[in-house]
């Protein structure tokens, strides 16, 4: 049986399989995950998310799938979904704001998703692309990017282990805050790779060109590996503040944690490989 998701705010997912890729430290809790985010969008505060996307409606949904691949077309939900299994991974996730969180997403693997639709020796890229609808999306009304949000993988990226196409957390539906019905989660990457609502992939020869990037290209790379030692323009990143914790949500902005950040996020065993040769001060 492939994956099934249940049609309703928080409901349970089940026949949710646990992921050897998932890290042993404790995640965030549900509130804080939930009620301090990024989501354009939605408006540029990070509680505006959560108060701004309640009436968003995730269903029905579909996903355009074209460019250089064997198989392409317009997909709803429940049928690009259902060749797969769903997986648990519990994932450090990184901001380029300098917070962190460590989250339970629940989803299926990107790379088998890229392997489904059998991408031609000339796709050398993927890109995303996010639902334009002001009238649903009100923060699609402001100039701070242009709509609809792009992001992109190189091809070997996205058929790294690790990426997912994430439809829960913590067990249940994902949030509209949060990016529902299907997002995508890079964990080596700053959050803003992680794009929310996806609409459209397409595989591609040349390299697409994000919305953040085309925005502040000298702040925002195409990459935008964690890197500790290049700092933002603004800020550095060397350190990062973990937000919250599981036992004690409702004082977690208060009481975070400061951590050294790591290389690729923790997660250079598995990715660091594919930059190799990349000067990733310049590459950033």
């Amino acid at each position: 049986m492939g994956a099934l998701i249940p049609d309703g705010r928080r409901a349970r997912l089940g026949d949710v399989h646990a992921s050897d890729y998932s890290t042993t430290e404790t995640p965030t809790s549900y509130t804080d995950i939930t009620t301090y985010n990024n989501y354009w969008e939605f408006g540029n505060g990070k509680t505006d998310p959560y108060r701004y996307a309640q009436d968003f409606e995730p269903r029905p949904w579909s996903i355009d799938v074209s460019g250089h691949a064997e198989k392409t077309g317009t997909f709803n939900l429940e049928d690009f979904l259902k060749p797969h299994v769903l997986e648990e991974r519990i994932y450090r996730m990184r901001c380029v704001e300098a917070w962190s969180m460590v989250i339970p997403w629940v989803g299926i693997p990107l790379a088998d998703v890229i392997k489904q639709f059998k991408p031609l020796s000339n796709a050398k890229f993927v890109r995303f692309e996010t639902l334009l609808d002001q009238g649903r999306m009100p923060g699609q009304k402001s100039r701070t990017l242009r709509w609809p949000y792009v992001e992109g993988l190189t091809i070997a990226e996205a058929t790294n282990p690790l990426p997912i196409l994430a439809v829960g957390l913590h067990g249940e539906v994902l949030p509209n805050q949060n990016g529902a019905p299907i997002r995508l989660v890079v964990p080596w990457k700053y959050g803003f790779k992680g794009i929310k609502g996806i609409v459209k992939i397409e595989f591609t020869e040349n390299r697409p060109v994000g919305s953040w990037e085309r925005s502040q290209p000298g702040e925002y790379g195409f990459y935008s590996n964690v890197n500790p030692n290049v700092p933002h323009p603004r800020w550095s990143q060397a350190r990062e503040r973990r937000i919250g914790s599981a036992e004690n949500s409702l004082q977690s902005l208060f009481s975070s944690q400061k951590h050294h950040t790591l290389m690729f996020n923790g997660y250079g065993e598995q990715v660091a490989h594919l930059y190799d040769g990349l000067d990733l001060r310049k590459n950033y």
